[in-house]
């Protein structure tokens, strides 16, 4: 009891909504733009090491898709990481690792190579520096959450714009290997992100009685029994350590999980267009700098997708789902009806369609997943989230390059990325089901006025590291 009365009299910081929060916003973006900004200019490079080494599609798009995977794969581990040493040295260190992946990749004499340090290597970094910035951001603000994420995720759409002809720039100048050596030194500019990255709350409580508070606050919480000391297990303790980190008993919950599972087909689909945008352009007969060009139109439509569109979930017009699930069977059509464009031309109206619904899917779906398991277990769930989907990501670059392979034609990629993603739709549908029944298990969401139900008790926003 007087331990409670002691935790009563701590006032936690809740969002700013402003303030420093807009240097987060600015941290998110720069780790937007460095990380899946380069993952989506990199057909530039696939093109050059398609030739380099004389190989198959699917073999050059292993490079790729292992990054991508990586990504997710490292996501609770940056998560983890995070909630232990504090987000900002976790971030340093993933702007070093994702530096010496691609230095070291400049230098590779085969794809096995390629694949340990651009695709594992590079991919890991990213994990440590993307899964920690988003989730601070998330901690940062609450009724300006669409906004912010729609703002921090153009930077993949600026930076996009920027280095894929850059890119191309400095292959036609110095190799490919030049090229990604001086993409290695940019990649340094994560660690500065990482500086950016500060806790919410200066004035944290003292380290023994804010570890006690959490561990009260998540043995209250419905997924560990507290109800009874008979019935406690002698393993509470290490549950409630473990649960701090690593939030395993999102598994539990239906409606995370239906999401999760739109993120395993989505992904299948997401990753494949910009990586075969530009070799398909070029089997069209498109010169060089105009098929680069193309990513450069989808990233500007991109970028104006994610701040229209974002800015539009934030009035709360509809349903976030609703307006989710909308623009993913938009993207869905749009990818189908790509190989009906064989010219420059038809291929820049096919990329400003393209990017103008990818902006608007991704502007807001950190933000439906805010709301299905509740702000405070965002960093978790972000980590489980991208961890599920990982799967999606691995196979999705592969498999579209099984049916360019067998089909002789880069179009068999947008078809099969263009069914996936109407696939993952369905399960979109199937969460606004459960949300309207009240079915599943987790906590209540209401995701009409954007607002959760809990009986949990109030965030507690103190942070021992950061």
């Amino acid at each position: 009891m007087d331990l409670q009365r002691k935790s009563r009299t701590v006032q936690p910081a809740g969002p700013l909504d402003g303030g420093y929060g807009w240097f987060i916003v600015l941290s998110t973006f720069l780790v937007f733009g460095l990380t899946f900004g380069v993952i989506k200019s990199f057909g530039v490079f696939f093109v050059e090491i398609h030739c380099y080494f004389a190989t198959t599609a699917t073999a050059s798009s292993w490079i790729t898709s292992i990054s991508v995977a990586t990504v997710h794969f490292g996501a609770p581990v940056g998560s983890a990481l995070s909630a232990y040493f504090g987000h900002r040295p976790v971030v340093v260190a993933g702007g070093l690792l994702s530096s010496i992946g691609m230095v070291a990749g400049s230098y590779a004499q085969d794809l096995l190579q390629l694949y340990i340090t651009v695709g594992f290597l590079t991919g890991f970094g990213y994990a440590l520096t993307w899964t920690p910035t988003v989730t601070m951001l998330g901690w940062y603000f609450e009724k300006r959450r669409p906004v912010a994420n729609a703002l921090a995720s153009t930077g993949e759409c600026l930076l996009t714009f920027i280095l894929t002809p850059s890119f191309q720039f400095m292959v036609d100048q110095y190799s490919w290997r030049g090229a990604m050596l001086i993409l290695g030194a940019l990649q340094l500019n994560l660690c500065l992100c990482g500086a950016l990255l500060r806790p919410l709350n200066t004035h944290a409580p003292p380290k023994e009685l804010e570890e006690k508070e959490q561990d009260m606050q998540l043995l209250s919480q419905p997924h560990i029994d507290s109800r009874s000391s008979n019935n406690r297990s002698d393993s509470d303790p290490l549950k409630v350590k473990i649960i701090r980190y690593v939030d395993y008993t999102l598994i539990a919950n239906a409606r995370f999980m239906v999401y999760s599972m739109f993120g395993v087909f989505a992904a299948l689909g997401f990753f494949a267009p910009s990586l075969f945008l530009v070799p398909y352009a070029r089997s069209q007969g498109v010169e060089e700098y105009q098929a680069a060009a193309l990513m450069s139109i989808s990233a500007v439509l991109d970028l104006l997708g994610r701040v229209v569109f974002g800015w539009v979930a934030n009035l709360r017009l509809v349903k976030t789902v609703h307006q989710l699930i909308v623009t993913v069977i938009l993207l869905g059509i749009v990818l189908l009806l790509c190989p009906l464009a064989t010219t420059f031309t038809q291929l820049a109206l096919f990329s400003a369609g393209y990017g103008l619904v990818f902006g608007a899917t991704v502007a807001i779906h950190i933000t439906v997943l805010a709301e299905v398991v509740g702000v405070e277990r965002l960093g978790s769930a972000l980590g489980f989230f991208m961890l599920i989907r990982s799967s999606g990501g691995l196979l999705g670059p592969p498999l579209a390059g099984i049916f360019i392979d067998k089909m002789s034609d880069y179009g068999a990629g947008f078809l099969m990325a263009g069914v996936t993603i109407l696939v993952s739709a369905l399960f979109l549908l199937v969460l606004q089901q459960m949300n309207k029944k009240g079915t599943g298990k987790g906590k209540d969401v209401n995701l009409e006025n954007g607002k959760r139900h809990e009986d949990l008790k109030p965030r507690n926003f103190n942070f021992r590291k950061s």
